[in-house]
């Protein structure tokens, strides 16, 4: 296998929300289809080369690559796996847009690369409603738009979504709280949350909220943050004063995670276990370590603009997945939100983003 598709294996491996069930969907994936005749002289099939391949160089598709600024890691390596994605391809140039938090900037930025029509359009919006008009115009005038993270507020506006999954983040996390204090009703978790206003946040609030509830267990401390370390440390240093016990925390960000370690390590507190959020690598190595409170982390795939510039590429070509039997490529493909503990760290090393 090519050096360049032992890459993509490592940076698209995505889950595909279908209506009737998720699959996995592999980076190294032929398009070849299976057609062959039944023998009854009725059949439709139609004739495949069986030596084509998704991975198999083609026309030279142009897109083009807007994103938010990389004020901390997550977006940062947002960014970086998207144009290793592109760099993978012979046949793929990225036309990457200045990274930027102005709506207004990004707009002209769409406007843009629909003047120079390009092929495609990857695009992680700082704001998905303010972006919504220029992405609909830019799919009028015939560009797939892929849309990354922050969704749209019309359907009319992109041609495929890539999300991660917030409400499952929480779920995942509270699932795992559960695993390790399900035999005591009496355990004390605490919650360290990011922007309170913003639905990611309540998205990920709710899904670890419904899954304590099946176990029994109640959110029974909750501080909210802003995604920064100095946020991060605030916030948790008010926690840690009003909660004398802990036995196990849910910290929805890891790079905010870096100020709430600080706070816990001046407060010389270590009788709980930390879960954090994200997938960043300093995290990672704390797991694998084993000499601090943080036990596990639940992935939010910094890998999905990577994933949009892979779907990108297909749709330009007019290719499917092939690990599907629909033709096409779905309208919308809604990431995992796994569990990295001590056991399976190894495996998600890889795709770590550095807070």
């Amino acid at each position: 296998m090519s050096a360049r598709t032992t890459t993509r294996r490592r940076l698209a491996s995505l889950t595909v929300a279908g209506a009737a069930a998720a699959l996995l969907v592999s980076g190294c994936t032929s398009n070849t289809e299976d057609t062959s005749d039944d023998g009854d002289g009725g059949g439709t099939a139609t004739e495949v080369d069986a030596a084509t391949s998704n991975d198999e160089t083609g026309d030279t598709v142009v897109i083009g690559f807007s994103a938010p600024a990389a004020d901390h890691g997550w977006m940062g390596a947002i960014t970086k796996n998207a144009v290793a994605m592109a760099d993978s391809f012979d046949d793929v140039e990225l036309r990457q847009a200045e990274a930027t938090n102005d709506v207004n900037v990004q707009i002209s930025q769409v406007e843009q690369f629909i003047n120079d029509g390009v092929d495609a359009i990857v695009l992680l919006p700082f704001d998905g409603a303010s972006l919504t008009a220029v992405a609909t115009k830019a799919m009028e005038a015939g560009i797939p738009v892929v849309n990354v993270d922050r969704e749209f507020s019309s359907p009319f506006a992109a041609r495929t979504t890539v999300l991660g999954d917030n409400y499952g983040m929480g779920v995942s996390a509270g699932t795992y709280i559960c695993s390790q204090l399900a035999d005591d009703p009496d355990a004390v978790v605490a919650e360290i949350a990011g922007i309170d206003s913003l639905p990611l946040t309540q998205d990920r609030s709710k899904g670890f909220k419904d899954a304590l509830d099946d176990c029994g267990l109640d959110v029974d401390h909750r501080v909210a943050a802003d995604f920064t370390v100095q946020g991060g440390e605030s916030a948790t240093s008010n926690l840690l004063q009003a909660a004398p016990k802990i036995d196990a925390i849910w910290n929805h960000d890891d790079d905010q995670g870096v100020g709430v370690m600080a706070a816990i390590e001046n407060a010389g507190r270590d009788e709980f276990f930390m879960v954090g959020g994200a997938g960043s690598k300093n995290v990672m190595e704390d797991i694998k370590s084993g000499d601090t409170v943080l036990q596990a982390t639940v992935v939010y795939p910094s890998t999905q603009a990577a994933d949009g510039v892979e779907l990108a590429r297909l749709i330009a070509h007019g290719k499917s997945l092939t690990d599907i039997s629909t033709v096409g490529v779905p309208r919308q493909v809604q990431l995992f939100a796994p569990v990295v503990t001590a056991d399976n760290v190894d495996e998600f090393l890889p795709t770590a983003f550095e807070s």
